[in-house]
C-alpha cells in the first residue's frame, strides 16, 4: 500500500480542527479518513516549531 502525501495546508488545517475549534483528535481524525497516531503526531510537530513544521516535499527542517 502506497503511502499517501499532504500538502502543509492540510496538516495545517488539521491540526487547527483539533487546537483551535476544539474537535478532538479522535473524531478530526475519523472526519478527515487520517489515523488518528497521524493527527497527534502533526498536532505535536506543529506544537514544537510552529514556524517550521511540515516544510514537505522531503526538505528537513533546518
Amino acid at each position: 500500500m502506497q503511502r499517501r502525501k499532504f500538502s502543509r495546508e492540510f496538516k495545517l488545517e488539521a491540526v487547527k480542527l483539533v487546537r483551535e475549534r476544539g474537535v478532538s483528535v479522535s473524531q478530526a481524525a475519523r472526519d478527515l479518513d487520517l489515523h488518528e497516531n497521524v493527527l497527534r503526531k502533526w498536532v505535536r510537530e506543529q506544537a514544537a516549531d510552529p514556524g517550521s513544521a511540515f516544510p514537505g516535499h522531503g526538505v528537513m527542517k533546518p
